[in-house]
């Protein structure tokens, strides 16, 4: 399995050739063997989430999803579809699938997926700056619209903010770091309803900056710090080692987590004061 670059900023290692391809197999070939799993532990918080974001409304109605870093949809055919992390990860693999051009996926994903269709599905929106990836995820259906945009560098779209402005849950599994308090104030401001944030952050990362721009906005966030879940195995020995030293300088023990190979996650729960 051929490894990119770690990137000398944050000591992880750099996916860029897989991330923004025609279609998901090749990042499913270079991130299952490394045991990512951090959509799996999201899909039932997701779906549980999203059920008192609803409640929260006093209906049982469909509550807009908006998923960033959302790449090829897998969160949102994880909340929306009969579907396990690790059914996806054979479908992908499987030699059905493999000879097939991204064209014939594409067509034969829509079948797929519409037959797997759960009937509480939510409308989701997908943001992320790789364009190729949120085009297949739209094309398949997995998304209801999709954005590739960089919040960090440029203000949303007007498209995107009237997307926004009806969003009642925003999810991220893993991208904060790459994204930062600028585009969750981007797409705070925003909102015309009120929204929730239900965010898995590697312990390497810092939430700080987030959790004052969600404050500012009216947001309480709680997370239980006890409790963590796994996103994937280290790449290298120098890998695990920068994420070791992140999670001290934190003032976190990775004893027990990153020590034992994989980066952790917490869990960010995100709603208004009064609620």
């Amino acid at each position: 399995m051929a490894v990119s670059p770690v990137s000398t900023a944050s000591g992880k290692t750099r996916f860029d050739d897989i991330y923004n391809q025609p279609d998901p197999r090749a990042y499913v070939r270079r991130l299952a063997p490394l045991d990512y799993e951090i959509p799996h532990h999201a899909q039932d918080v997701f779906r549980r989430t999203r059920a008192d974001r609803s409640a929260a409304d006093g209906t049982d109605g469909p509550v807009t999803v908006l998923d960033l870093c959302c790449s090829y949809g897998f969160n949102a055919a994880l909340l929306n579809h009969h579907l396990t992390l690790a059914e996806l990860y054979a479908h992908y693999t499987s030699p059905e699938v493999d000879a097939l051009t991204s064209a014939e996926l594409i067509e034969h994903d829509k079948k797929f997926y519409a037959a797997r269709r759960r009937a509480d599905a939510a409308p989701v929106i997908g943001l992320d700056t790789a364009d190729h990836a949120v085009q297949y995820a739209l094309a398949v259906g997995l998304l209801d619209h999709a954005y590739a945009e960089n919040l960090e560098h440029h203000p949303p779209s007007p498209r995107l903010r009237r997307a926004v402005a009806d969003t009642g849950l925003i999810t991220v599994t893993g991208g904060v770091g790459y994204i930062t308090h600028r585009t969750f104030q981007a797409l705070l401001e925003s909102a015309r309803v009120p929204i929730w944030v239900s965010a898995f952050v590697l312990r390497s990362v810092s939430y700080q900056l987030v959790i004052a721009q969600l404050a500012a906005h009216g947001l309480i966030t709680e997370t239980h710090s006890a409790q963590t879940y796994p996103q994937r195995r280290f790449t290298s020995a120098a890998e695990q080692r920068r994420a070791v030293e992140q999670v001290l300088a934190a003032g976190d023990d990775p004893i027990g987590l990153e020590s034992e190979g994989r980066y952790h996650t917490r869990l960010y729960q995100s709603r208004p004061r009064s609620e």
